[in-house]
């Protein structure tokens, strides 16, 4: 009997936390990009800030959480396909000499990441499905949306 109990408790925490860090996330733009979509080669260029403007010449921004965060390992899986320690590298190399403009900036949070991609023209970022709201525009990936079968950004 109690090693029923003991194996339901184990197989709840790891499908919990399975489940957990099988987020759906979404590329987000500033509303002011004429941007509305983008290919998943041009987002990897704007992720590895090997693209510093967009087409129309605003400054490119991307915004991502630290890459050590959970929520970033598809982000470092799919896009970078780096490990940690690398994408921490181009994060500094990339801002060396971009004091006012930096091309990659980390956010604290989900509603952090949103406010600096609402706040910053030109600027794109990854962020959970569930933290999108009114302030910024969800670019679509390669024709698709999040939640649509196919999309790069789908947790499972």
């Amino acid at each position: 009997m109690l090693y029923r109990r003991f194996a339901r408790a184990f197989l709840f925490v790891v499908l919990a936390a399975a489940l957990a860090s099988a987020r759906d996330l979404a590329v987000v733009a500033n509303k002011a990009n004429d941007e509305k979509a983008i290919t998943v080669a041009d987002l990897v260029k704007v992720c590895r800030a090997q693209s510093s403007h967009w087409p129309d010449g605003k400054p490119v921004t991307f915004v991502m959480r630290p890459p050590s965060a959970p929520e970033m390992k598809l982000v470092l899986d799919k896009i970078y396909e780096m490990s940690e320690n690398e994408v921490n590298g181009l994060i500094v190399s990339s801002n060396r000499g971009r004091f006012s403009h930096p091309a990659i900036v980390i956010a604290n949070s989900d509603e952090d990441l949103v406010n600096k991609v609402a706040s910053l023209p030109g600027a794109v970022g990854v962020v959970d499905v569930y933290s999108i709201n009114s302030s910024v525009f969800v670019l679509k990936i390669g024709g698709k949306l999040p939640l649509e079968p196919g999309y790069l950004l789908h947790g499972n």
